[in-house]
């Protein structure tokens, strides 16, 4: 790879190997690690076989000293890495190498099926900007339940300001909504069982503003109505605001400026499916905007999660040996990353990845953005 923000940011990851077991360089196994990633690899084994077969190529941008390093190195290396440093450098890479646009940063967590930590499969916390359909941080976690933990340690990687936070029922909380607001951010927080008192409050103040059809209430009102594929799907939402209705609560949920109530409806033929959500916000009563923000907020499970599985096969991935799911994961999203940043070819990333195994050309388009 060219000198360029991988190569400046990396080359200060901490090598976690003795010095006589280091006969291939760290951040030369990154990087053809990352290289194998982006043309189609999906193991250890696929990444030394990527190497052997292109080591004279590689050899025009690598010094690869001692060859190609075997996949046991390969492997001892990512499950020896510091998950938390190389996190560090890979949300500051991001931050380099993109020109964020993304006014809405979705956090969710995944789970890669199978993988293992002890008796657990390994989940990740992600922060995803959703306009930009970019990864911008992971954190993991030992099980769902401890997303709680895992998403304050992520924020205090990520710049906020003027951004908008979306997270599940998980993340409201109250100390995660100060901490965004202290970072200059706005939040839409989901709120459900785990908030018992705080949805039942909402659904009661709703019920009643509903049965008198917000005749003195403070409001604001959206519908959206799509249509694809043989599917009609109605949103419609309702916010409350102003001092009778967010005063209490804002003296315990800091920045609370609005009340939430979406209702979704989506009919097939003549099947039809109601849901019911409710969320706070520190953003203004504006019905319209926080519909957009609610559904950019699931563009992590369409354009990450989904692509991380169908097109990079993370859940059949079998990577289990101390960090080393973990430190993956983070080469998985680092291509993934590089292969949306590339605007030339109006192709999906399973199709990028095979067109950067066949073409020299692309690839290197490709690693020019690195």
């Amino acid at each position: 790879m060219e000198e360029a923000a991988f190569s400046i940011i990396f080359s200060d990851l901490k090598d976690p190997r003795v010095d006589r077991t280091k006969k291939h360089n760290l951040l030369e196994i990154i990087a053809l690690s990352i290289l194998a990633c982006l043309c189609g690899a999906d193991s250890y084994v696929d990444i030394e076989a990527y190497g052997i077969a292109r080591i004279n190529w590689l050899k025009s941008f690598l010094e690869l000293e001692n060859g190609i390093p075997s996949h046991d190195t390969i492997g001892r290396v990512f499950s020896q890495i510091d998950p938390d440093e190389f996190e560090k450098c890979f949300s500051e890479w991001v931050r380099q190498i993109a020109n964020l646009t993304s006014k809405v940063i979705a956090f969710d967590g995944k789970t890669i099926r199978g993988s293992r930590n002890g008796d657990h499969a390994i989940s990740l916390v992600t922060a995803f900007a959703a306009e930009n359909q970019l990864v911008l941080g992971q954190q993991a976690v030992d099980g769902k339940s401890n997303e709680i933990t895992a998403i304050p340690e992520l924020i205090k990687m990520l710049y906020l300001k003027g951004k908008i936070v979306t997270i599940d029922a998980m993340g409201t909380q109250t100390a995660i909504a100060e901490q965004i607001i202290a970072k200059g951010g706005d939040y839409l927080l989901a709120v459900k069982g785990n908030q018992k008192n705080l949805l039942d409050e909402m659904e009661f103040i709703f019920q009643i503003e509903q049965m008198q059809k917000f005749k003195e209430a403070q409001f604001d009102y959206a519908e959206t109505i799509e249509k694809g594929h043989g599917r009609i799907e109605t949103r419609k939402c309702w916010i409350l605001s102003g001092e009778d209705y967010v005063g209490e609560l804002s003296k315990k949920w800091l920045g609370l400026k609005s009340l939430v109530f979406i209702e979704s409806e989506r009919k097939i033929g003549e099947k039809k499916e109601k849901s019911m959500r409710y969320f706070i916000s520190s953003l203004e009563s504006n019905a319209r905007q926080i519909l957009e923000v609610q559904r950019s907020h699931w563009a992590i499970e369409n354009s990450l999660h989904w692509v991380l599985d169908v097109a990079f096969n993370e859940d059949k991935s079998r990577m289990r040996k101390d960090k080393a799911a973990e430190n993956f994961a983070i080469i998985r999203k680092m291509s993934l990353n590089l292969l949306r940043l590339d605007k030339s070819k109006k192709i999906g990333v399973k199709g990028k990845r095979l067109t950067c195994a066949w073409d020299d050309e692309y690839l290197m388009q490709i690693l020019s953005l690195a």
